[in-house]
């Protein structure tokens, strides 16, 4: 686990809207969701702690508190849709039946390719779209070009919150550390754009004069043979006229993306990591708590998945453990074998479920050691996976400690 011992300085103690309420260490997700200020939540986290069902109950409880919310998910898991009852997600939003209260529920799933066409076609004439999206290159750099999918969420991010149509959006990122990687894409962004190859291909449409042309030619000539020779030449063909027909457009890439990270750094936007009451999982979380304040991101505070209870606390692991032993040893002149047997066998279960609720204890302490400042809230396992509203309902419950 890091060693960093103190958030607020780039956290949430500089933002004063979006995030939330704290009431002695913990994280008042009503408050965070009731705040009409708060108009952005980005969950993120590892992956396998529950941070796509997280961003589900908070998107359903916000609605049902009034609020008209869409939740977008850039994990490609299908999971989101099954849980709200969709056959389907895609690029647009669809409603989400079964919502009680006066506000509505809407999600969405990232289509990369899709949301860079929209941007193609909005910012480049008919003609010049055209040539865009039929060329190989483009087909290949919206379909899978490493950093294309970091971007272009944060692209519908923009597109979202610029429609207005919505007072919270809730963003469900893709597990792993991946999932900040959208903050480094328009600095990544950038330095493909800015980088020396590109600035090569585009400089004979920005070069005036035929003398400084036919000079540019030759040079040209001799680096694109050379380019050629290694990658092949339709494939340099296919990126200048690429490059050639986005040349007006690369400045509008860069500057959207960095408005919306701009807004990702503003009061109305928090973001909630998510994290098991494990060691990798909160160390992972150490890490995206750290990331967030050295890129002054404002964090809202950890929900900390599936933690584990009991309804007879005052009985020990060792307590347990000897009264199973003392029953299978002695027995007991009031019941049968058979019944001692389950009784000790109960209380075994219980000595694991002891254990168990320490040991997550000691993690969970270990990091609020070094992170006293982040507000945590823990949500209790449940029985079985969540598969509807019904079993989103009862997670945005635990998330704001009315079903405790």
């Amino acid at each position: 686990m890091s060693g960093r011992t103190n958030t607020s300085g780039g956290g949430a103690a500089e933002h004063g809207g979006g995030t939330g309420d704290r009431e002695g260490g913990r994280l008042a997700v009503d408050g965070l969701i009731d705040d009409p200020k708060t108009r952005i939540i980005v969950c993120c986290g590892s992956g396998g702690v529950g941070k796509t069902t997280t961003a589900a109950a908070i998107g359903l409880r916000a609605a049902e508190r009034g609020r008209k919310v869409v939740v977008l998910t850039i994990d490609p898991a299908r999971r989101l849709a099954q849980s709200m009852g969709l056959t389907e997600l895609d690029n647009t939003p669809r409603v989400v039946k079964g919502v009680s209260g006066d506000g509505e529920l809407q999600a969405m799933m990232l289509d990369m390719k899709r949301t860079f066409d929209e941007v193609v076609l909005a910012h480049a004439e008919p003609e010049r779209a055209r040539a865009i999206m039929e060329n190989p290159f483009y087909q290949s750099l919206s379909a899978g070009f490493a950093g294309t999918q970091e971007y272009m969420a944060m692209e519908k991010l923009g597109q979202l919150r610029a429609a207005e149509e919505w007072d919270l959006i809730v963003v469900d990122t893709p597990p792993s550390r991946s999932a900040l990687d959208f903050l480094d894409s328009p600095n990544r962004l950038g330095s493909f754009l800015d980088g020396k190859v590109i600035r090569i291909l585009t400089a004979p449409a920005k070069v005036g004069g035929r003398s400084a042309m036919k000079f540019l030619n030759v040079g040209m000539g001799l680096f694109t043979g050379t380019l050629g020779k290694i990658f092949g030449a339709q494939l340099l063909t296919d990126v200048q006229t690429f490059v050639s027909a986005m040349d007006s457009m690369f400045g509008g890439f860069r500057e959207r993306a960095d408005r919306t990270y701009q807004l990702l750094q503003a009061p109305g936007t928090a973001f909630l990591v998510v994290a098991a009451p494990e060691r990798d999982a909160l160390r992972e979380a150490a890490y995206f708590v750290d990331r967030l304040a050295a890129d002054r991101m404002p964090l809202a505070g950890l929900v900390l998945n599936r933690v584990h209870g009991t309804g007879a606390p005052q009985l020990t692991a060792e307590r347990a453990l000897a009264a199973a032993e003392a029953l299978e040893e002695n027995g007991s002149e009031h019941t049968s074998p058979e019944a001692e047997l389950l009784a000790a066998g109960l209380l075994r279960l219980h000595a694991e479920r002891m254990q168990v609720m320490v040991r997550e204890r000691r993690t969970r302490d270990r990091f609020v050691s070094v992170y006293p400042d982040v507000p945590i809230v823990e949500v209790a396992a449940l029985p079985g996976d969540v598969h509807d509203l019904d079993g989103l309902r009862v997670i945005g419950e635990r998330l704001s400690g009315s079903a405790d």
